[in-house]
């Protein structure tokens, strides 16, 4: 859109490359000991004419670096990029003060509920929904499952999550079993939830894999069914990510799944496996018919174009393009 894009943080990623310019603060990280030097972050942020505060201020993972950055802020034109509110997390509920806000502020959220959350707290925002590339790669579907030692008759059901509670494990693994097929859980156990994990999986009627893959392509080409049957998420990526790779998606019911449901995905619901189960014997165009509209959905309500385009209209209506 016309800006020069610098980045700050705590911390990278060790795939971060040297090609983004880069300045590093202590005290960001999300397990830094100690808020951040006043004058250090202002000098990062010195002769910036923007600002996007990703998340930052609005989850409460290191508070002291979100005063820190709030304050550094305050009267600057800003954009304070929300996906997780206190209020949305039992344990962090007592959380009053995130997020801040200032006049000279925008606030986006990546759902509607939140959206409207953040006005009966009396703070306008925006909806811009996540984005994504609408032509991702074609993986290996033969050798990946080869790796994972499927035959071609195994039905394999794929879970792309983190197993924390509200990933919902234990429906997930009933949803495999009740399908006669492999579970696959590709994230570790996080938050302490290790040793009910491994109750979870040791108790399964089915066969599991709990092993990571970081080529996402060749994770949706080796599914055959995804299940994502969350309690809570803030937007929930995996399913838009299958159905923009032709797989069938299963589905708890959180609430900002319908949401997304409303764009126009018909995706099966965690709770009625009926009609996954007919689909999945039903004549091959049948299912490719429901595939393909699942695919053109995401293609024309969540591009990274349809999301550069509202970001754009916002930044126009404020008067912040260069």
């Amino acid at each position: 859109m016309g800006f020069e894009v610098d980045w700050v943080a705590g911390d990278v990623e060790p795939d971060w490359t040297d090609e983004r310019p880069l300045t590093l603060v202590d005290g960001l990280g999300i397990d830094a000991g100690s808020p951040p030097d006043p004058d250090e972050l202002a000098a990062a942020l010195a002769g910036s004419d923007l600002v996007v505060v990703e998340n930052l201020c609005t989850i409460p993972l290191n508070p002291g670096a979100s005063t820190a950055v709030a304050d550094a802020l305050r009267g600057r034109p800003a954009i304070m990029h929300h996906h997780d509110p206190p209020w949305q997390r039992d344990h962090f509920a007592h959380v009053t003060e995130l997020p801040p806000d200032d006049d000279r502020w925008l606030h986006v959220t990546i759902n509607d509920l939140t959206r409207r959350q953040m006005a009966e707290r009396s703070i306008t925002a925006t909806t811009i929904r996540n984005g994504f590339g609408t032509n991702p790669p074609g993986g290996d579907r033969q050798s990946t499952r080869d790796r994972l030692g499927l035959s071609a008759d195994d039905l394999l059901v794929v879970h792309p999550v983190r197993a924390i509670p509200r990933k919902a494990v234990g429906r997930a693994v009933a949803i495999a079993e009740e399908l006669d097929a492999t579970y696959w859980l590709l994230g570790p156990a996080e938050d302490g939830y290790g040793p009910e994990l491994a109750r979870e999986l040791a108790a399964a009627r089915c066969p599991v894999i709990h092993a990571p893959l970081a080529d996402r392509a060749d994770i949706y080409a080796a599914a055959d069914v995804v299940v994502f049957p969350s309690t809570w998420e803030g937007f929930g990526n995996p399913p838009v990510e299958a159905s923009l790779a032709m797989r069938p998606v299963v589905v708890g019911g959180y609430p900002v799944v319908h949401e997304l449901k409303g764009l126009g995905f018909s995706w099966f619901d965690a709770d009625d496996l009926d009609s996954l189960r007919a689909w999945l014997v039903s004549p091959p165009d049948s299912r490719e018919d429901l595939l393909a509209a699942n695919r053109a959905v995401a293609v024309r309500e969540l591009s990274l174009d349809r999301m550069a385009d509202r970001l754009e209209s916002l930044l126009s209506t404020a008067g912040w393009l260069p």
